[in-house]
């Protein structure tokens, strides 16, 4: 199948390599022509684990393409799948403003009958607004299929080559039978593949990443009745997971959740249930917890600090979740910034997204390793849970310390290894 990713983002990068990987034919389309050079010449604009091995493989087998000919990339493509960006917007709606263009452009181009696939992550009836826009300048036949992503950061393209299923809402049997195609691969493994309407699907999308955040909020509450009490989290998040009901997965006590994804979706959610004379208050929640968790973090710096002026502090961890580059929403955004007001003086180090964090913080210490950042600091602060963290040598890290507090809002370590080391302790609902 001949196919056409618009878009070269997180989405629509791993999707373009992905379904070249399941022996398709696929141009990916960028209007920025430095980014499509970029690509041409062997570059990866993100890092994601797996993803330059996969795009070399497929780059090789010349199965995948890159191009900023809009007008060549739709005629010579049976399937264009849509992966602009949908940030958040005002008042937490999505803004469409990239998703309307590109549906003006495509209806210039239409001369065949085509499949338009929404990969984006867009408000219910938002195919309807994209068959519309098209449909105004089209000369020929199409469908919309609604075809939502179901992509974690730091495991997208297992997740793509191995999805635990494929959400397609389709208006035809036609556009039904070439989407089988296109997941032909997938099919004969058998992977489920749930066919429904349209409508259904956008809101499957957010109707599974609403839930996710709201089982991250949860367990971060809980984690505060812990503190309070001194029970122990971790236990109690293992023990409830092993319930069938519930399940173990996103259990796990944060400094609240960030990327791409789950803030932009909840947020998402509840704008688009407002404008419809509905009001979500479980999400609100989800959401009002979040953004508690950041401040949670300043609160518990305090309490170990007495105060944060003329303060050294070290933060371990800049993106918003181990293996990514994303800053997106980070936790660590809040913190840096909340830090930075109070007179502290911050060093930063993260595997793979200090150039990301460069951006929006320039005049802050950088460092090569942990080890670098927490010297002569008063406090180790581990705001993402890389596993380089999980192997560091606490009592050589607490010699090259001016201080004793460590905080660990994702409950890395053990408290008590923690304190036989010589520091004083912060957990999350584990102290």
């Amino acid at each position: 199948m001949k196919i056409c990713i618009i878009g070269t983002g997180y989405v629509g990068l791993v999707a373009g390599a992905g379904l070249a990987d399941f022996g398709n034919d696929v141009v990916c389309y960028d209007k920025d022509t430095q980014k499509i050079e970029f690509l041409i010449n062997g570059g990866v604009p993100i890092y994601e684990i797996g993803l330059s091995d996969i795009m070399k493989r497929n780059i090789v087998k010349g199965r995948l393409t890159f191009s900023a000919n809009l007008r060549s990339a739709v005629s010579e493509s049976r399937v264009i799948f849509l992966a602009v960006g949908t940030p958040e917007g005002n008042n937490g709606e999505p803004d469409l403003s990239d998703m309307f263009e590109i549906s003006d452009s495509l209806g210039k181009l239409i001369s065949e009958y085509k499949v338009i696939a929404i990969k984006s992550t867009v408000p219910v009836g938002t195919h309807l607004l994209v068959r519309q826009r098209i449909l105004a300048k089209a000369n020929a036949p199409f469908d919309v299929v609604s075809n939502p992503e179901f992509l974690r950061e730091g495991s997208a393209v297992q997740d793509f080559l191995l999805p635990n299923r494929i959400i397609l809402g389709v208006p035809s049997t036609a556009a039904a039978e070439i989407m089988r195609e296109v997941y032909r691969g997938l099919y004969l493994n058998e992977t489920p593949m749930v066919m429904t309407d349209n409508i259904t699907a956008e809101l499957i999308k957010y109707s599974a990443n609403c839930f996710l955040a709201t089982k991250i909020s949860f367990i971060n509450e809980i984690a505060r009745v812990c503190d309070h009490f001194g029970a122990d989290v971790v236990t109690v998040a293992k023990a409830i997971g092993m319930d069938g009901r519930i399940g173990p997965k996103f259990l796990h006590p944060s400094p609240g959740y960030g990327g791409s994804c789950l803030v932009k979706d909840v947020a998402g959610l509840i704008s688009i249930a407002s404008k419809a004379g509905l009001e979500l208050e479980i999400p609100k929640a989800v959401q009002k917890v979040n953004n508690g968790q950041r401040e949670l973090v300043i609160t518990k710096i305090k309490a170990l600090l007495g105060e944060i002026r003329g303060k050294r502090l070290a933060v371990l961890g800049l993106s918003f979740k181990s293996s990514t580059d994303d800053i997106r929403n980070s936790p660590s955004l809040h913190v840096v910034e909340r830090l930075l007001s109070e007179g502290g003086r911050v060093t930063g180090y993260d595997p793979a997204s200090m150039d990301n964090f460069k951006k929006h913080f320039p005049d802050i210490e950088y460092t090569k390793n942990p080890y670098e950042a927490c010297r002569n600091a008063d406090i180790a602060i581990f705001m993402t849970e890389w596993n380089e963290f999980r192997e560091l040598d606490l009592m050589a890290l607490r010699k090259i310390m001016r201080g004793d507090a460590l905080l660990d809002p994702r409950n890395i370590y053990l408290p008590e290894l923690a304190r036989k080391a010589g520091f004083r302790y912060a957990g999350f609902g584990r102290n």
